[in-house]
């Protein structure tokens, strides 16, 4: 076994992702839901989102994208040592769904673990990996976010059910190339507001997601602003250096009023949500690799990432685009 040793700096490799081919449209929910299409646009910003199928599960998914990470990166599966998958949505808590997609990956026997930080948890996940590295405890490192909401929800509650969407998104992370490289990854500014845990939670195992979305969207435009403006300022960075800005696709009112508050008029704002719903942890390396493949973003230019949700948990940084 070859000898770790760290890494003044880290940065994205390399994006991949996947969404079930079943699209869902508003007008199909309005078929047997009192909503219609205008309504779910009004108040949320979204025209369709992807379902999984009955059999297809967190992990398949996160195959998938994790699979086209890699292809993408120009390393070999036992490059991988260590796989982190963000999810909330796993079939079972036992086995873990990163171990399971390391084995199928082929990546020999990295380290593998599950993270739910809810929907910011692609954003915990890249800022481990990012300290791992640094740390010397991996070179280079898979970090997956995978949800099959569509498993969790009310489909006879229009509150929640028109919001929801499956996917993965995965990141390959590995530390930078030269001694005089910036690091790729800035410093997360993360932290948690469990007073309001109750707004958006799973009663117990047998129960779907409630959540009070009026207060959330209270808490997301009110509170989140001034920690995007802290991940900024703890890259070195002012919003208006900015070129994207990624935020979690809950709803795109909430994209909207943050992107407004923080002043970078010039940024792409993300908005994935509107064909692919909310994805929860899988949502950020869905948009950001949209936003990549449509070459609307230029490849080294600094993107903020802002992830948020249950717990009330939340967490950004600001990475270099792949």
């Amino acid at each position: 076994m070859k000898p770790i040793t760290g890494t003044t700096g880290t940065r994205i490799l390399a994006l991949g992702a996947y969404q079930p081919s079943r699209v869902v449209t508003n007008h199909e929910l309005a078929q047997s839901l009192d909503t219609s299409d205008e309504w779910i646009r009004s108040r949320v910003g979204i025209v369709s989102r992807r379902i999984a199928g009955p059999d297809e599960t967190v992990a398949d998914m996160a195959v998938a994208a994790g699979g086209k990470a890699l292809a993408a990166s120009g390393l070999s599966p036992e490059d991988i040592e260590l796989v982190i998958v963000a999810t909330c949505t796993p079939e079972s808590t036992i086995p873990n769904v990163a171990a399971q997609v390391a084995y199928r990956l082929g990546t020999g026997v990295p380290g593998a673990y599950d993270l739910n930080a809810g929907c910011a948890g692609f954003c915990y996940g890249l800022a481990t990996a990012s300290d791992a590295i640094r740390a010397g405890s991996a070179r280079q490192v898979l970090v997956i976010g995978a949800e099959k909401l569509s498993a969790w929800v009310d489909w006879t509650d229009r509150n929640t059910c028109v919001l929801f969407g499956d996917g993965a998104g995965a990141a390959v992370v590995g530390p930078v190339t030269g001694p005089d490289d910036r690091s790729g990854i800035g410093p997360v500014v993360w932290g948690s507001a469990g007073e309001h845990a109750e707004r958006i939670r799973i009663p117990d195992r047998r129960s779907l997601i409630t959540q009070d979305g009026s207060r959330v969207y209270w808490w997301a435009t009110t509170e989140l602003p001034a920690v995007a403006t802290q991940a900024c300022r703890a890259a070195g960075l002012a919003p208006h250096d900015l070129v994207a800005f990624v935020p979690h696709q809950a709803n795109l009112r909430i994209i909207e009023a943050i992107a407004r508050k923080i002043g970078a008029p010039q940024a792409i704002v993300a908005d994935d949500i509107i064909e692919a719903g909310n994805t929860s942890a899988a949502s950020i390396p869905l948009a950001l690799s949209r936003l990549v493949d449509s070459g609307r973003v230029p490849p080294g230019g600094p993107a903020l990432l802002l992830g948020f949700g249950a717990g009330l948990s939340f967490a950004a940084q600001v990475v270099a685009i792949p």
